[in-house]
């Protein structure tokens, strides 16, 4: 199993000045290929301390030559904030930088200040998603441009550098709704799966989203990354009390970004299927029980329940990545540090050690 993690450069109330917490995830993003990590991810926000990364290639440009091996992954780039066509060069420009180590993931986001701030509609983001998705697709591929969709139009132009190999493989995205998932599926484009709603709802979604993916390409689909919000401690008791401290603090970060106690969502186009959180969360008991089920979501336990959470992952998702955040929510460095150091000594070499997907699971490759 492909192992990797994330920092996410979160300032709940801005409890610390910006510059120390990029000072702190960075030092964590830089232990990780010396850890035996395999990839290092970030995730594009703007405007909020939710996520304080507003460029997520620059991040990963910046981790590119400050190691050697890892790959480099965006989880995710938001297409519908940015001109498709920028977005193709500099992921062509940062996978030259670092001779081939990028994983792109992209998304068409879900943050009402974020779409206000940049002045696009919400209601066009699952098509300009598509449009952008095609554009920037064919432009990896083909070194390349050259587009005239509904939104989009775009005269024929060179990306250079060129691209330096097939993004095929290796491009995910995160998928949130069905409709999204069948999107994926028809573009040829991998899941990535942030842990948020019911297991068996999202091994449904996959099933479906194989389905349309082998009808659409004539191949087996890549297996899902899932990436999850992660802490590693000996004693179990402890490891349950600081989950539920920090894991359901970044939950209350999540609502506050996403204003998910907003009814807006109801009646977006395109995004119905995430105005449901606004009826969860606003019903009698509906904002505590949705605390408790989204940290049980996430990964945490000692290092043996952690590892055995993961591989019960691949067997119901049939995943063969697992991307985790080890900081988030205000945690004392030390505890995310001593989370990550844990993990990687005592849980990362077993999931590594397992065959990839399809030959332990019996899966057609």
């Amino acid at each position: 199993m492909h192992v990797g993690m994330s920092v996410i450069f979160q300032n709940p109330g801005e409890a610390l000045p910006d510059r120390e917490v990029y000072r702190r995830d960075l030092g964590l993003a830089l232990q990780a290929e010396p850890l035996g990590f395999q990839s290092v991810w970030s995730v594009e926000h703007h405007f909020t301390d939710y996520t304080m990364c507003p460029d997520v290639f620059q991040f990963l440009t910046y981790m590119a030559a400050r190691t050697e091996r890892v790959q480099l992954g965006s989880m995710v780039c938001v297409l519908p904030w940015h001109d498709p066509v920028r977005v193709a060069e500099q992921i062509s420009m940062l996978d030259n930088l670092s001779d081939g180590r990028v994983i792109l993931g992209m998304g068409r986001g879900t943050g009402r200040v974020e779409f206000d701030g940049f002045g696009v509609e919400m209601g066009t983001a699952r098509l300009r998603f598509k449009e952008s998705a095609e554009i920037l697709l064919t432009a990896l591929e083909n070194g390349w441009v050259e587009y005239d969709g509904e939104l989009i139009h775009q005269q024929r132009r060179d990306i250079r550098p060129r691209p330096l190999g097939t993004f095929r493989g290796r491009t995910y995205a995160a998928a949130i709704s069905p409709d999204s998932a069948r999107i994926m599926a028809e573009m040829g484009v991998g899941i990535l799966v942030i842990p948020q709603k019911p297991w068996k709802a999202v091994r449904q979604e996959l099933q479906d989203y194989r389905d349309v993916f082998r009808e659409a390409n004539g191949t087996e689909p890549p297996p899902p990354y899932v990436a999850g919000w992660t802490f590693v401690d000996e004693s179990a008791d402890r490891a349950e009390t600081l989950a539920r401290q920090y894991i359901g603090g970044y939950w209350d970060s999540v609502v506050q970004h996403y204003e998910f106690n907003e009814p807006h969502l109801k009646d977006t186009p395109g995004y119905e299927h995430h105005g449901q959180m606004y009826d969860r969360l606003t019903t009698p008991g509906g904002y505590e029980a949705m605390v408790d089920f989204f940290v049980g979501l996430q990964l945490w336990g000692t290092p043996d329940q952690v590892t055995e959470k993961i591989i019960n992952l691949q067997d119901e998702m049939y995943m063969d990545g697992y991307m985790a955040v080890f900081s988030y929510a205000g945690m004392p460095i030390e505890e995310a540090e001593r989370s990550m150091h844990l993990f990687a000594r005592s849980v990362m070499p077993e999931l590594q050690a397992l065959p990839a997907v399809h030959d332990r699971l019996g899966l057609p490759a």
